[in-house]
């Protein structure tokens, strides 16, 4: 399922935003302000993480996203029981399945797929019947690939949080095979029929041999860019970011 256009798509977490309001328990910054920002600075898509103890992203921030965007929500939760109820609720374009542990600053590792596929099977095909796009975030393993396909997950999304990692470290060697680990990832992803997206930790050092994959369609980043909006503002550092992708791409 190759992007038609061949146009790379820019997805925005505000997740962080929230994080700064809530760290005061006040209304602002407001995180649905920044999704409306984003929106008009050319984002395809907006992500927003709702964990179980709200630690960023609130349940009222979900409603206003739900009420006020125009460009498609991806909605990213845990496979728990509470948050498919929400999901049916909203009904968002997108509802992209996640692993979490209360402990973690930030979703570490993908989902394990392959060990619980007829739990998640369960799972995706209620949202699948409502209309909404499942994605599973994972590691490019080929077991965990191969295991998205076989449960009916319409997209997943390619965990790039070592290879950034790896790079930021300066450890090069490992971070040139991480990054043909993901090459594979998408090429194998892309034959089974499921849409590739990818995301964490990418930031203006990391896209382009990220955006460069054909098979990818969709890049999903948020505390690199909100952390570059402090400095800048959102359009701008958006606007690298974009210019970073269409050259690789291009």
């Amino acid at each position: 399922m190759n992007n038609p256009t061949g146009k790379l798509r820019l997805g925005i977490n505000i997740d962080h935003v929230a994080t700064v309001r809530n760290a005061r328990g006040s209304a602002y910054p407001d995180p649905v302000r920044a999704a409306k920002l984003a929106e008009e600075a050319g984002a395809d898509g907006i992500t927003a993480h709702l964990r179980e103890d709200r630690r960023h992203i609130l349940d009222d921030d979900i409603e206003r996203l739900v009420a006020e965007l125009k460009t498609p929500l991806n909605f990213e939760c845990a496979a728990t029981d509470e948050m498919l109820a929400i999901a049916l609720r909203h009904k968002p374009h997108a509802v992209c399945l996640v692993p979490e542990k209360r402990e973690e600053l930030t979703t570490e590792g993908g989902l394990e797929v392959a060990r619980q596929d007829n739990k998640l099977a369960e799972y995706v095909a209620p949202l699948r019947d409502a209309g909404c796009r499942v994605s599973l975030f994972i590691a490019a393993d080929p077991k965990q690939i191969e295991a998205s396909a076989r449960i009916g997950a319409a997209v997943v999304e390619l965990h790039t949080g070592a290879y950034c990692d790896l790079h930021a470290a300066g450890r090069f060697d490992e971070r040139d095979a991480e990054l043909e680990r993901l090459q594979k990832g998408a090429a194998l992803a892309h034959s089974l029929g499921l849409e590739v997206h990818a995301g964490h930790g990418i930031t203006y050092d990391t896209v382009k041999p990220i955006a460069a994959m054909p098979e990818v369609v969709e890049l999903n980043i948020g505390h690199f860019l909100i952390g570059e909006a402090i400095f800048r503002g959102l359009p701008d550092a958006m606007s690298d970011m974009r210019r970073l992708m269409d050259e690789a791409r291009g």
